[in-house]
């Protein structure tokens, strides 16, 4: 793989994301011993070829994030959120999200793990920032413990309750009305990177890239495009509040730094993992499949970091607007019909969670269920894999771990 070339042309691991938008509330209890002691973490050196993320009574693996420095991987269990070392001990947890906590990042600027969180009752969407060095025990409570903290995206809300029929009648939490301006059903995926078009690639300042949640409807125009939002975090603790579920807060930034659209065709819930690569310059975009006629309907979408956003008309809208489109990458499968590129990846490839580790390599997660005494688990499990760019499944275990 060429560093910054614009090109996914050599090894790159992926992950399959999670159905962002159904908030699961139970209990979280582990398959593996509470009490088992808690390994040290794994020498920065290197990595193994997998990390057991347990199995717990909770909603579907979500989303993962890595800090390797200091040897530890994230987690989202749709309502809880897991620490292990790199051995695969649970070396902590965070309970009692009743809202849909989505994909992971960690922020390798201030040592925390960045979140989508999701309230679609309430009409509030948060960024969920967790203090991991806090993290120490299990069953922490995500609100009386102040490890977590939420930062307000008005810019989500904005579009989630646009009243685009003009009836004066907000539909609520549903892909089948003309509501939700860009088919918005909330936020997934997230991810640190540049400032979109920044060739300077991992050399630049990150920002935090958020997608929007699309429903799917095939009824409509105006949601075939991937939103996504950057924002600059680094005064963002003006605006952190904690985690009050009973009494949503409004704290957040009055403006998004740029606001973008990828044309890929309209999915299942958008991007559901987001993730940039510091080996390609490349960002990587995991989805549900879309069923709309006419579409190819890939699963994974690759934006082509070399390549500037140009102002243009975003397609199928109900009014005419202009914004800043992103290029996708010419690789993979392409649709001469719609011009998109992408892979249809069958299976678990990126869905449910995908993390680069910027040097050609990715860890993907592989979600499952099990029986514990009658009870229905769901397992996590980060897989080490390679990019080989083939179609229809363009990753590949990898090799021993350097």
């Amino acid at each position: 793989m060429r560093k910054h070339t614009g090109h996914l042309g050599g090894r790159l691991v992926t992950t399959v994301a999670a159905l962002a938008c159904t908030a699961v509330v139970a209990t979280a209890s582990t398959a593996l011993a509470e009490t088992a002691p808690a390994s040290a973490p794994a020498a920065p050196g290197g990595l193994p070829q997998s990390v057991d993320g347990g199995a717990w009574q909770s909603g579907h693996v979500q989303g993962m994030a890595i800090d390797r420095r200091k040897g530890f991987m994230y987690f989202s269990m749709t309502n809880l959120l897991v620490k292990t070392d790199l051995k695969g001990n649970p070396v902590g947890s965070v309970t009692g999200f009743t809202g849909h906590l989505g994909d992971l990042d960690f922020n390798e600027k201030d040592g925390r793990v960045y979140g989508s969180l999701e309230y679609k009752e309430a009409k509030s969407f948060y960024i969920a920032i967790l203090d991991v060095d806090r993290i120490t025990r299990m069953d922490m409570d995500a609100q009386s413990t102040g490890v977590v903290s939420t930062v307000y995206l008005k810019e989500v809300v904005k579009d989630f309750t646009a009243d685009m029929n003009g009836d004066g009648v907000f539909d609520g939490d549903t892909g089948n009305t003309p509501d939700h301006r860009y088919g918005c059903s909330g936020i997934d995926g997230v991810a640190f990177g540049p400032a979109f078009g920044d060739r300077r690639g991992n050399r630049a300042a990150k920002r935090l890239t958020v997608a929007y949640g699309v429903y799917a409807n095939t009824g409509r125009t105006d949601n075939d495009h991937q939103v996504l939002l950057q924002y600059d975090v680094t005064h963002w603790k003006r605006y952190e509040r904690p985690l009050t579920e009973s009494a949503p807060h409004t704290s957040g930034p009055a403006r998004v730094g740029g606001k973008f659209f990828a044309y890929t065709g309209n999915t299942n819930y958008g991007v559901q993992n987001l993730e940039y690569d510091g080996h390609s310059g490349n960002w990587l975009m995991a989805a549900y499949k879309g069923s709309k006629p006419g579409f190819p309907n890939y699963s994974v979408f690759a934006l082509d970091g070399a390549r500037k956003p140009v102002r243009g008309w975003v397609r199928g809208q109900q009014r005419p607007e202009r914004g800043l489109l992103l290029p996708l990458l010419r690789e993979g499968a392409h649709d001469a019909t719609t011009g998109t590129y992408g892979w249809p990846a069958p299976g678990q490839y990126g869905q449910y969670g995908l993390v680069s580790l910027d040097d050609g390599r990715f860890y993907v997660a592989r979600s499952g269920t099990l029986q514990d005494g009658g009870v229905t688990k769901q397992t996590a499990r980060a897989e080490l894999n390679t990019w080989t760019g083939l179609t229809p499944s363009p990753f590949t275990p990898a090799g021993p771990a350097a």
